[in-house]
């Protein structure tokens, strides 16, 4: 596995772009078909702001679909100056910024342009939360061709998928490999370093909370990890679930009128056990503003993956007897068996129960966490690269089988292999999967130049 990620680091250090990514809060676009039209290129990709400066577009960037501005990942160049990395913002009137609240919200804060079509008699100054002015520039419907098809991908196809298209099926394969495996190694030396300074049991039990909190409620499940150390929870047994709900903030009210009947007994148990502990744990619980709920599908509400973690913690000496094989049957059977009588049946502590039993961790989350915590875990056990358990680590990784897509996997698809009809195959498996991420974090998201000087076409003429 060493020579394949070690030639991937080569061919990513010998022509990498070195340019700063832009990590933005996405959302989706309202004036949807304004936004299309834009990123079709449309509109051209040369215009001159409101206050008489060249702005060219270098790059489009990729559709936001969710929180944000409109596009992420553009560049601009102003009157021929080094390419500007941020996002776009594209809105009907000029004083949308404004009435919008755009200046205040932080998500705005690396808007590099705001575009709008009808401008008013008064002048409305674009600025960000930090004060900093954005260039605005004034476009014009009357130039938009008559043909146009709506039907616009997440992202345009890159340069890169004509030579890709060209490659026979065994060398993409390994250049998807080759870029799995770096992912897999950077992961292990990262949870590694965690291992060093927390220990073994306190890393596992971290990167765990995080995979639990999927990436809106990474942050207040990883605070809770390190403010609850497995540890403390272990040693208080029955009051562990208990803890966590308090120190989450969700136990906030002792009125038991506020829950539905067949959840009273539940959060009456809950609540005197965290009452003992509450004024010693005052200053530890969590703002309820961390919490992102309303985005989050009922089923992954953080309450009930927060019984998970509870579970979790209780089931710690079953966890280890299922660490000890490299196996992801082994894996998916012990957290398709966590189970919990309340949360079984209830999205939430207001909600109506479920007719129908729900998993505690659904088979896409058991997934991500072999793919993100428990292969790299186990990739971390060992420093000594020529032992036989990174043979064995990597042979049953690539088995995997890939399960939900998401933006950015959509959008690398887009970028590398465009239309090509093998493009369902090549990702397949979560490693293929991985290997495509990498790749587009690597270059696509390092490179301002539209792909006009991406080295990644030219390095794949080299893969033998």
């Amino acid at each position: 596995m060493r020579s394949l990620a070690d030639r991937y680091s080569q061919l990513r250090n010998a022509g990498r772009v070195r340019e700063r990514a832009l990590f933005v809060s996405p959302r989706i676009p309202s004036e949807l078909a304004l936004q299309a039209r834009w990123f079709a290129g449309d509109f051209g990709r040369h215009f001159v702001s409101i206050s008489g400066d060249e702005i060219d577009i270098v790059q489009f960037g990729t559709w936001n679909r969710e929180a944000g501005p409109d596009f992420r990942d553009a560049a601009i160049r102003i009157n021929g100056g080094d390419p500007i990395r941020g996002c776009i913002e594209l809105d009907v009137s000029d004083h949308s910024w404004e009435i919008h609240g755009h200046a205040t919200n932080p998500a705005f804060e690396e808007t590099v342009l705001h575009v709008f079509i009808e401008r008013s008699n008064r002048e409305f100054f674009t600025r960000t939360r930090s004060n900093r002015n954005v260039p605005q520039t004034c476009i014009d419907p009357a130039v938009l061709p008559d043909a146009f098809s709506a039907n616009v991908p997440l992202a345009r196809m890159g340069r890169c998928q004509a030579p890709l298209k060209n490659l026979p099926e065994e060398r993409v394969h390994s250049i998807l490999n080759a870029a799995a495996q770096f992912r897999l190694q950077q992961k292990a030396a990262r949870i590694r370093r965690k291992i060093d300074s927390h220990g073994r049991d306190e890393a596992l039990f971290q990167e765990l909370a995080a995979a639990l909190g999927y990436k809106e409620n990474k942050l207040p499940f990883t605070l809770l990890a390190q403010r609850l150390p497995l540890r403390l929870l272990r040693e208080e047994g029955d009051d562990c679930e208990a803890l966590l709900f308090g120190v989450a903030g969700f136990l906030q009210t002792a009125d038991l009128d506020v829950y539905e009947r067949s959840t009273r007994e539940y959060v009456r148990q809950l609540w005197d056990r965290w009452w003992p502990h509450r004024d010693r744990l005052q200053r530890l619980i969590l703002p309820s503003k961390i919490w992102r709920i309303t985005s989050t599908r009922p089923v992954n509400h953080p309450q009930r993956r927060l019984a998970a973690l509870s579970m979790l913690a209780r089931e710690w000496s079953a966890l280890h007897r299922m660490l000890g094989a490299i196996s992801i049957t082994a894996a998916k059977n012990f957290f398709g068996a966590l189970d919990h009588p309340f949360w079984k049946f209830h999205y939430t502590l207001t909600s109506d129960a479920s007719q129908k039993k729900m998993a505690l961790v659904g088979e896409a989350r058991v997934a991500d966490i072999l793919a993100n915590v428990l292969f790299p875990f186990w990739l971390a056990h060992d420093l000594d690269l020529s032992t036989p358990l990174r043979t064995s680590v990597w042979t049953e990784y690539a088995k995997l089988p890939a399960q939900l897509s998401n933006r950015r996997l959509e959008t690398g698809a887009t970028r590398l292999f465009g239309n090509d009809l093998r493009r369902k195959q090549f990702l397949r498996t979560v490693a293929h999967q991985q290997g495509l991420l990498q790749i587009y974090e690597d270059f696509c998201m390092q490179d301002n130049s539209d792909c006009a000087q991406c080295p990644f076409p030219e390095q794949m003429a080299k893969w033998k």
